[in-house]
């Protein structure tokens, strides 16, 4: 019988590793809170490549996908719909912004998430929106021979309901008492949030939306300006190995959260390094050119024009492409492949 009780770990003893990602965390948020002072243009700029991304990728994890185009268009508020994908990433888009604007006014409540997945879901015929799971779920694998293979029986159904109340009341207590960094029982509670899997469908989106309201109602915003769902999403096969090595023995109150605590706690320190990186950086004094030089020179490998604009923020999409085909004409870089397939490298 599974049971939840966060006053355990203030107990716990964490490795180094864990102790010294917690304390750099620390000390960038410290710096964010300067750099927030600074450059709003850049920042708004920041918010809206991140909002775009965020949306994007955390639909990409689950095989939601639309083109580029439309995710804009979706963003702007310019279209609606036109496939099953699209509703989806649309409810994603309006829970994403409910969490920007109101998170101080959104409490870790069962209830509040259940009104936060019932707008998952809001343009959606599925019908499932709002409602804990009526059947039971399982985490599947497709092995070497296509057959599936079942990694993980989440709670059924009928513990499902208590159980949110619990992880959710535990989560309250613990941050309350401060006896526990929350950045350790942030991924501790999106863990437990998993395991239990509460809804038919949807909980991926929502451990992603979940962990973004955590971070933001603890004073770690980082997620505003850098898209940690992108992060996720460009090393998932991390994501999901972390998940699965910590819920071992999960139902036996056994199991090993240090793997899924070090992925998400890695996860935010990166982006808080690269939000440092493109704040910093950045000089309206430099010219243009110099600027796109230098995020080229940040770049290992191929990058393409995307890459340098989430690098440049404060430098529009034309200029960009304008100062890559001038640095192509100084053979300072190469280019290859053509429309979308079209990439950079450094000579």
């Amino acid at each position: 019988m599974r049971n939840f009780d966060y006053e355990t770990l203030s107990q716990s003893k964490w490795d180094v590793e864990i102790i010294n990602i917690l304390t750099k965390i620390h000390e960038h948020k410290g710096k964010q809170e300067l750099f927030l002072k600074q450059k709003p243009a850049v920042l708004d700029k920041l918010v809206e490549i991140a909002k775009i991304q965020s949306v994007e990728d955390s639909n990409k994890i689950e095989g939601i996908v639309t083109t580029t185009t439309r995710i804009k268009e979706l963003m702007d508020q310019k279209t609606m719909p036109r496939s099953r994908d699209e509703e989806e990433i649309l409810g994603y888009r309006d829970v994403l912004n409910t969490i920007h604007e109101s998170y101080e006014y959104i409490p870790i409540d069962s209830n509040y998430i259940l009104q936060l997945h019932r707008d998952l879901f809001k343009y959606s015929e599925k019908g499932i929106g709002g409602r804990y799971k009526n059947t039971q779920n399982s985490i599947i694998e497709k092995d070497t021979d296509g057959n599936s293979v079942e990694l993980f029986k989440p709670l059924p159904p009928h513990e499902t309901a208590k159980a949110m109340e619990e992880i959710c009341d535990e989560l309250n207590k613990a941050l309350d008492k401060k006896e526990v960094d929350a950045l350790l029982l942030i991924p501790i509670f999106i863990h437990d949030f998993l395991c239990i899997h509460p809804f038919n469908d949807g909980n991926g989106r929502m451990s992603r939306l979940l962990t973004t309201l955590l971070l933001y109602r603890q004073g770690y915003v980082i997620g505003k300006y850098i898209s940690l769902e992108s992060k996720i999403e460009k090393n998932k096969d991390g994501y999901y190995m972390s998940l699965q090595q910590s819920g071992k023995f999960w139902h036996e109150n056994n199991e090993d959260l240090t793997p899924f605590i070090k992925y998400i706690l890695r996860t935010i320190l990166a982006a808080y390094i690269d939000f440092e990186e493109r704040v910093d950086y950045v000089d309206e004094k430099i010219p243009t050119i110099a600027l796109v030089r230098n995020a080229v020179n940040l770049k290992l490998g191929k990058f393409t024009k995307t890459d340098i604009m989430e690098l440049v923020p404060s430098v529009g999409r034309a200029t960009i492409e304008n100062m890559l085909k001038i640095l192509v004409e100084e053979e300072y870089i190469e280019r290859h492949g053509q429309g979308r397939a079209t990439f950079y490298v450094k000579k």
